[in-house]
């Protein structure tokens, strides 16, 4: 048995979770699928395989070697299309990742678009406000706010976004609004502790760069809080302005101290790079890209 048919006796007595069920999926006898895992173990040296009476899973290894050999025979079938000059379907599975606010404004609504016409793929969103590493957490698409890592990546660039303070029309109608950044050392503040990158509030001034410590009287968890915080009217927040944009753009918000604000920080989207990227890839990253690039919330100013 040659080693594409080990790995997909791997994969069918996986799916299965019996040697014997693998072995039905296969067309093949049970002791030929057994005698196929055993050739493999022996080959790699390691077990893959977790065996009892009642039970059979995948050890950690094994688990590894399960997503190579998903991966490896998911190119195979590519290349023998596309040598054949057949159309190459996007299958399998596709991990992607934003942070949090970011994939649940506009990853998710483009995920459930692109699931709709690929039938064939299935998705795992890893949505969080911390920089995952695509290579050590197998991750196929990213979206990047910010500097971009050091790595072997294609990044396309979408769009840019800032660092905004917003208040309710009607509270600023009411307290004024703040001409300079330090008249925010004393103001009625909602703060979002879910971003290091806003618990200081960096400007750029006529004179260089400012900045404020704001001693907020109400700290949140997350920057939808905050955000809700400022539409009801308590008072100014800080986040980003693709976080904002639609209750900017209905009057719910209004953005203060333009003048004062930060360089943009832009907006990638990423994928590995170094070898032909699959189907499920290309095509995924092409929808996001045509979507993400005409977004208002992503352009320079915002807001608009």
């Amino acid at each position: 048995m040659d080693r594409f048919q080990e790995m997909k006796v791997l994969l069918a007595v996986t799916e299965a979770e019996s040697l014997a069920g693998g072995a039905k999926l296969m067309g093949i006898s049970p002791p030929s699928a057994t005698r196929a895992i055993a050739a493999l173990e022996q080959r790699l040296g390691t077990v893959l395989l977790a065996r009892s009476t009642r039970s059979l899973r995948l050890t950690e290894a094994g688990r590894r070697y399960v997503e190579d050999c998903k991966r490896i025979l998911l190119e195979l079938e590519e290349a023998e299309e596309l040598a054949a000059g057949s159309s190459i379907r996007a299958r399998g599975n596709l991990t992607v990742t934003a942070p949090v606010m970011f994939g649940e404004l506009f990853l998710i609504p483009l995920i459930s678009d692109y699931l709709a016409a690929h039938s064939e793929v299935t998705v795992n969103a890893l949505l969080v406000d911390r920089l995952v590493n695509l290579v050590d957490e197998g991750v196929d698409v990213a979206i990047r706010i910010g500097q971009l890592p050091e790595g072997n990546f294609h990044a396309l660039k979408v769009g840019e976004i800032r660092p905004v303070i917003c208040a309710a029309p009607g509270f600023l109608d009411r307290v004024g609004r703040p001409s300079c950044p330090e008249a925010l050392q004393t103001a009625q503040i909602a703060m979002s502790s879910a971003s290091p990158l806003l618990t200081t509030w960096h400007f750029d001034g006529p004179d260089g760069g400012v900045a404020v410590t704001p001693q907020p009287r109400l700290v949140v968890s997350s920057n939808q809080a905050a955000i809700n915080a400022a539409r009801m009217g308590w008072g100014f927040t800080r986040v980003l302005s693709y976080q904002v944009a639609e209750f900017v753009a209905k009057g719910e918000l209004e953005i203060v101290l333009d003048a004062f604000a930060t360089p943009p920080l832009p907006v990638h989207v990423l994928y590995q790079s170094g070898r032909q990227a699959s189907a499920k890839v290309r095509t995924f990253v092409d929808h996001c890209y045509g979507r993400l690039l005409t977004n208002p919330a992503l352009r320079r100013a915002g807001s608009e």
